[in-house]
């Protein structure tokens, strides 16, 4: 007798749209080539789809809302970046390049957990069990309340996660893992697509919270459909360069808590460790009476972080002038040395010139404009700028500088680390309300426009 064929239905990768059969261009996203062909689930995993889970609608006034229950990691950067802890039943994806500490991470989450009570069970499609036994002697101690499982078939994990019944799943990583019922190899865009799927109606079903590892692509993007950050509920990425100490925690999706918050940490024998001041670590080693330097203000999410921007301005040796931009946008510099030529006269297409934001971040927040422009003047010039001073502030194309949000979380950072004065949009200083107390004697001044540098410098 004829075997049975396998409904199959065809979804694009980036936007998960789904169509009986092959389209070149997406209805839902206007992308080309993107759809390709995956099996049709059942929906159902191991009995469990329907376990809490409601199937009878009710009015939005009949819900009763209580207080979001967490659990509390211990580890501070982690928990800010989460919104305050890990939600229970909740599927968190964590990004980054290889090597870059995303495993060792959430080992020391799960041994901080483990230590305080919580059942977790860690699965690796990996390494071994002796290979994790070695990375985690070198992390510290670990209790009786984690497991380890080295398996990368779901039908596995789904028994043991059943089985132990723990309050944390980490899956290191999506893809590795694969479904038998699904015909493609593991790591592949359809075992990706419903190997997450799977681990979501897990997490939903039995509100076990689950943290997926996901490999990046070439360009920093999770590795296949793009359709994957949108079925999570919170996505964070490891940023930072491998060679350097210092990694960078943020969260670019979260339903919980707000997002582009970061958490900073630096990369020790014995694992990552907390960086609670990252403003202070960012201006460690800023040179002194030297040009071209200008310490200035982001915003990450609701936390203040001082960085110094340095720009060098020199003449060209070419008909082209060269332009660099090193932790922040290219164009947004290209932008601003034409303002620049525009409204003060000063010919930058006869300068090369390079633009840093030194201690390895990326930063694209309009509020660094201010910060940018006047490095360029003070490199081009040859003068100093004061080392005890601080701006901020978006320049628009007339040159006019542009308030920004959050300027008092700003104000109050620097003077927290001993600036005595704070360059700053004309119209956030005039509506700024803080006390002597919290100025620790810094002196604002409010500028707006580009016009009035000289006279402030």
């Amino acid at each position: 007798m004829a075997k049975a064929k396998k409904k199959t239905v065809f979804f694009c990768k980036e936007c998960g749209f789904e169509s009986l059969k092959w389209l070149g261009q997406c209805p839902g996203c206007h992308e080309w080539d993107t759809f390709v062909e995956g099996p049709v689930t059942s929906g159902t995993v191991n009995g469990i789809q329907s376990i809490g889970i409601s199937s009878q609608s009710k009015k939005l006034t009949e819900i009763e809302l209580a207080e979001e229950e967490r659990i509390i990691t211990g580890i501070g950067e982690l928990d800010r970046v989460l919104g305050g802890g890990i939600v229970t039943g909740s599927l968190v994806l964590v990004g980054g390049d290889p090597g870059i500490g995303k495993s060792t991470l959430l080992l020391q989450m799960c041994r901080v957990l483990a230590a305080t009570g919580y059942k977790v069970l860690y699965v690796s499609g990996e390494e071994s069990q002796r290979q994790l036994k070695m990375r985690a002697e070198r992390i510290g101690e670990f209790n009786e309340n984690l497991y380890i499982l080295c398996e990368t078939d779901l039908d596995q994990v789904s028994n043991n996660i059943t089985n132990v019944k723990p309050d944390v799943v980490i899956i290191d990583s999506i893809q590795t893992m694969y479904r038998e019922d699904v015909d493609s190899a593991p790591g592949s865009v359809g075992q990706v697509r419903e190997a997450t799927s799977f681990l979501m109606r897990i997490a939903k079903g039995l509100c076990v919270s689950i943290f997926i590892v996901g490999h990046v692509t070439k360009e920093g993007v999770v590795a296949g459909p793009r359709v994957l950050e949108h079925m999570v509920d919170t996505v964070l990425y490891f940023e930072g360069d491998g060679s350097a100490a210092y990694r960078f925690l943020r969260g670019v999706k979260n339903r919980f808590g707000s997002t582009n918050e970061i958490g900073v940490f630096e990369m020790k024998s014995e694992g990552l460790c907390e960086v609670l001041n990252p403003s202070e670590y960012m201006l460690q080693g800023k040179p002194e009476n030297a040009s071209g330097s200008v310490v200035t203000c982001s915003m990450e999410g609701t936390r203040p972080i001082l960085v110094e921007v340095q720009a060098l301005v020199c003449q060209t040796n070419f008909n082209m002038p060269r332009r660099t931009a090193a932790g922040t946008d290219y164009n947004r510099v290209n932008l601003l040395m034409a303002v620049i030529e525009k409204r003060l006269g000063i010919r930058m297409s006869d300068f090369d010139a390079y633009v840093n934001v030194a201690g390895g971040m990326r930063i694209n927040e309009p509020a660094l404009d201010l910060g940018i422009v006047m490095a360029i003047l003070s490199s081009y010039h040859n003068r100093v700028f004061d080392s005890e001073t601080i701006c901020f502030g978006e320049v628009g194309l007339v040159g006019e500088v542009r308030a920004v949000n959050l300027a008092e979380k700003r104000v109050i950072e620097a003077a927290k680390l001993g600036f005595k004065r704070c360059i700053m949009p004309k119209v956030n200083c005039h509506k700024l309300n803080l006390d002597k107390t919290a100025l620790n004697g810094m002196e604002l001044t409010g500028v707006g426009s580009i016009h009035e540098l000289p006279e402030v410098i």
